[in-house]
């Protein structure tokens, strides 16, 4: 027979399944409600980003958009501010944008803010192209960099015919992907054409009447009044914004954008290298240390995957290597400086080739790189001469030392002999067996024999 549970606990489990069924059935409601409604209460999410577009950029917007969809919200903004940058996290971005569901604004804000080069693309790409006052947009013509693409090896010039054939080549798909980006959202195709090839740019004022951007706003409050009741075309359909009275959450970078910021920048990315160099070479003087290794691999790691992100040319890490090889080998050859100051040459013609500096904001300036090679030359000029100095100097403990101490015979007796030797009386005996010992003779160590000394008479001991 089953057991019978009590009445109290009957009625309590009755009280419960009542509750639970009428918070479902509010829940319920709350969800079937009007759309309007629900668009009202849906928020608007903003990242914020100042600076080149790079891979710190396109994680942050990639996280951003995870963000919007985590909150359910009608809109994303990208706050924009940008002179430019790589071409891959650009693309990156706006392949983001296009297959966003969420409808994506950027705004080049605040007043006096700019969308250049990879910053128009971006403008171009976005469902809703805002601009605040004072602001311009512009200047989208690409720039080589690490070697124009498909062009000769590093090292080897490439014929005229050649270069001019390959930079029409990008300049002629550059201009095909911003005429694409205008059409898909019925923008101004002439301009898109003229950004690229005149590197023209144009202000807020004048994007808004030339069919460029969208609407023109100084707060983020004007712009969700301004875009309220707009239908925007998305590829999963229409969508209508109820963004006047939404409430605005903002975004900011977290640690991994910033630590991908300050990695992928090229005087860090230029700086860990090195730092990688001096620790190994710290080791290398010193064995068994340990700290300088481990703090030199993990730099040399970190500079190896700023460097994936980063438009390097890998000749000159090479170069860079090359010249610290180069200084290292000056401390053990006589070569009077000649491979030391070839080594430096070489160390400044790395640093110069490392990045193209007409990159914007991924430039490396000359007095960084002045600055780098005068530490780069202290470390391994001075700190590793100081120490083969002192690893060259003779051995002050130990049976080592005591080769050529010097000392006085104290005692003989049945041809057993003492002497006085570096604080300590110590047995000796002859180097030469022909040569007696007495004492007060001056005696110089020439051999250690377990505890015993072979010492040879100084000329003039009594």
């Amino acid at each position: 027979m089953p057991p019978v549970l009590p009445a109290q606990l009957v009625a309590f489990l009755r009280v419960v399944a009542c509750l639970l069924l009428c918070w479902g059935a509010q829940g319920g409601a709350h969800a079937t409600a009007r759309p309007e409604t629900a668009g009202r209460e849906r928020p608007i999410l903003v990242l914020q980003y100042d600076g080149a577009i790079g891979p710190a950029a396109a994680d942050y917007f990639r996280r951003g958009l995870n963000e919007a969809r985590h909150h359910s919200a009608q809109l994303l903004v990208f706050e924009l501010d940008t002179p430019g940058g790589l071409d891959s996290s650009m693309r990156d971005i706006i392949k983001a944008i296009l297959s966003s569901p969420i409808p994506v604004a950027t705004w080049v804000a605040p007043s006096g803010a700019r969308a250049a080069s990879a910053g128009t693309y971006i403008l171009y790409a976005s469902q809703i192209a805002a601009m605040a006052p004072a602001s311009n947009l512009g200047a989208a013509t690409p720039i080589a960099i690490g070697g124009l693409p498909g062009g000769s090896p590093a090292g080897k010039s490439a014929p005229p015919d050649d270069t001019d054939t390959e930079r029409r080549k990008m300049v002629n798909d550059a201009a095909a992907y911003l005429r694409s980006l205008a059409q898909l959202h019925g923008r101004s195709a002439a301009f898109a054409e003229t950004a690229v090839r005149e590197a023209r740019s144009m202000s807020a004022d004048e994007a808004l009447h030339g069919h460029v951007i969208d609407l023109i706003a100084a707060h983020i409050d004007d712009l969700a009044r301004a875009l309220d009741g707009r239908a925007i075309r998305m590829s999963t359909g229409e969508v209508t914004l109820h963004t006047a009275d939404a409430p605005v959450i903002r975004v900011a970078p977290g640690w991994r954008t910033k630590l991908l910021e300050v990695v992928g920048t090229p005087p860090v990315a230029a700086f860990l290298m090195m730092a990688g160099i001096y620790g190994l070479f710290l080791e290398l003087l010193h064995p068994g240390v340990a700290l300088p290794g481990i703090a030199g691999a993990i730099c040399l790691l970190l500079a190896l995957y700023a460097f994936q992100l980063l438009p390097v040319d890998w000749s000159g890490v090479g170069l860079i290597l090359l010249g610290c090889v180069l200084m290292v080998a000056e401390l053990f050859l006589p070569t009077f400086g000649v491979v030391g100051l070839g080594g430096l040459i070489a160390l400044v013609a790395g640093l110069l080739m490392l990045i193209r500096p007409e990159v914007p904001g991924f430039g490396i300036s000359g007095g960084f790189i002045a600055a780098l090679t005068l530490v780069t030359a202290l470390m391994i000029f001075g700190v590793g001469g100081f120490a083969l100095r002192a690893r060259r100097r003779p051995v002050v403990s130990g049976q080592e030392a005591l080769i050529g101490a010097e000392g006085t015979v104290t005692a003989v007796s049945g041809g057993d002999a003492w002497a006085h030797v570096a604080g300590e009386t110590w047995q000796v005996r002859s180097a030469h067996g022909d040569t007696a010992l007495r004492p007060g003779l001056r005696v110089r160590v020439r051999t250690v024999e377990g505890l015993v000394l072979r010492v040879d008479p100084i000329d003039g001991g009594i």
